[in-house]
């Protein structure tokens, strides 16, 4: 088994480390950046268990950009990671470490007693779980690429037919990110089942074993994340919210969204700048990807990454003109690189459409009269592979997946090409009954563009879990939200299978737990197309 371990990187020379006390006595490692002018302001908050001063994120970098623009950066080392004490215990200590960092901040000569933070992925939920402290100073958060929720494991709950689907990363990040102090990246073996044995495997290369592995596995126990309660019940507070139309995490946020939506409080607080990026920040340019990037082309992506929340920051943390200000939705609508703002999402005006799936694989208007089965094999010995090798970074492949379509464990519809250029904006579902011959089912879609001359790239994606796969159950998958222009010539496509492997966790069609199974068995899975339980697509277009 090959390990990449990575240990702590040098200290920046421009950052002043320090050694925080917790109310538990245990220290965290923490760097200040001071603001340019020297004088005491507003400080940007930085809690991440990646190496505040590693090159994977490139903090000092940022925090660098920040100090420019007259901001104190406080960057810190999560608990238990590299150069911090204590257990390295992922998400259930940050409620209390953000609420009693920020009051070390406070408590500093260069602070002048406001707060605010920003981050991405982990880091974005570090500041919900400070929000969830009520720490006074707290005054407006920028999480990127995260949510309340993220990580968090499928649970099977009673009653509920259908839940999310299992990424591999979900029990892989313990082992590779909250193992210990360092960073341990390896692959595992997945010809080798149980699959679980390859994470023993790790452990006996290493030498230990990892507290959170062993929490979630093999069914999760679920410490408490915000044991002062879940932030969106506190008072709300300003947030900007960044989404990445093509970040795999992106559906918890969606979920954040959709949630703060309905609460007045945070409702009126909340503002959304959703790009065509994936969650390590690759962006679709003229609808091309780009090439993997310098430290040089990074450097020149930090405007672009960061002045939306200084913008933010300046009125939220500054008082430098009023909320009016800033747009509450600004979003690029992908294949035409504008960044266009609304007064909400989706934009107003956006009319709902819907294509029926038929029997004879084509996307129509109207759903059949004559109701159908069709159907597709499940085989745990020959998947579905995904569709790039590193899902965090989906636009640096940004792959054509035309030849997914020819699997026999791939179902294809197609829908005529637009005439007009057309603005697919808002939610986007697929609805219709399913149902399997093995005892547990996962359905994936994936939504794509077809151009003229074949090749098919990725608008959205949505899956679930089928729990009693048995009966033939109604389901909708969720594909959340899109904001993407259907070029004139090219249509619209729909793959449906049920494995995407190794980005999720394939169900070994025996109804036994997926890390565990050793034999497996080859299923067949039904959908209904055409009469009343026909399969659907809804979508949304501006006119």
């Amino acid at each position: 088994m090959h390990v990449l371990r990575t240990t702590a990187a040098p200290l920046d020379p421009s950052a002043t480390q320090h050694s925080v006390r917790m109310r538990d006595g245990v220290r965290l490692a923490t760097d200040h950046y001071p603001a340019a002018s020297g004088k005491p302001g507003p400080t940007v908050l930085i809690r991440l268990p990646y190496d505040k001063s590693g090159a994977y994120t490139h903090i000092p970098e940022i925090a660098h950009y920040l100090a420019d623009h007259d901001y104190h950066v406080v960057a810190q080392d999560v608990r238990g990671k590299f150069r911090s004490e204590g257990e390295t215990l992922m998400f259930v200590n940050e409620t209390a470490d953000g609420y009693d960092t920020i009051q070390w901040i406070v408590d500093q000569e260069w602070s002048d007693g406001i707060v605010g933070m920003w981050g991405e992925s982990y880091y974005g939920y570090t500041q919900w779980a400070a929000v969830a402290s009520q720490h006074p100073a707290l005054r407006a958060i920028s999480p990127r690429f995260t949510g309340t929720d993220l990580g968090m494991l499928p649970v099977d709950v009673a009653g509920v037919p259908t839940r999310d689907v299992e990424m591999a990363i979900h029990r892989l990040y313990p082992c590779m990110f909250f193992h210990s102090h360092d960073t341990f990246l390896w692959e595992p073996d997945w010809k080798h089942r149980p699959y679980a044995e390859n994470v023993e495997a790790f452990f006996a290369e290493v030498g230990h074993r990892s507290a959170g592995y062993d929490l979630w596995f093999p069914e999760p126990v679920f410490p408490r994340r915000f044991p002062c309660g879940h932030p969106f019940t506190t008072k709300a507070i300003p947030v900007l919210m960044t989404i990445g139309w093509w970040d795999n995490c992106a559906p918890w946020q969606w979920a954040d969204h959709r949630r703060l939506r309905s609460r007045a409080a945070w409702a009126t607080n909340e503002y959304l700048y959703i790009d065509a990026v994936d969650h390590e920040c690759y962006e679709l340019l003229h609808g091309e990807k780009l090439p993997e990037r310098s430290r040089e082309e990074i450097m020149r992506q930090l405007p672009t990454i960061l002045d939306p929340t200084i913008e933010f920051f300046e009125v939220f943390l500054r008082d430098r003109g009023s909320a009016s200000d800033i747009p509450r939705v600004r979003w690029n609508l992908a294949n035409t690189d504008e960044i266009r703002t609304a007064e909400s999402w989706p934009p107003p005006g956006a009319e709902q459409r819907s294509l029926y799936l038929s029997a004879d694989g084509d996307l129509v208007t109207g759903p059949a009269a004559e109701e159908r089965t069709l159907t597709w094999v499940h085989d745990p010995d020959d998947l579905v592979p995904s569709r790039v090798s590193n899902p965090f970074a989906f636009l640096l492949e940004y792959p054509d997946e035309s030849e997914w379509g020819a699997r026999p464990d791939v179902l294809e519809f197609n829908a005529v090409p637009v005439e007009t250029e057309t603005d697919l904006v808002g939610a986007v579902n697929l609805s219709g009954t399913i149902s399997s011959t093995g005892p547990r089912m996962d359905l994936f879609v994936r939504l794509l563009d077809v151009a003229p001359d074949g090749t098919a790239r990725l608008i959205a994606r949505g899956q679930t879990h089928l729990i009693d796969a048995s009966t033939p159950t109604d389901v909708t998958v969720d594909l959340f939200e899109v904001g993407y222009r259907l070029r004139a010539g090219h249509g619209l496509r729909i793959h449906i299978a049920s494995s995407d492997f190794p980005e999720f966790v394939p169900q070994p069609g025996n109804g036994q737990h997926p890390w565990l199974a050793v034999d497996v068995e080859t299923n067949r899975n039904s959908l209904v197309v055409g009469g009343r339980s026909g399969a659907v697509l809804t979508f949304h277009v501006l006119p």
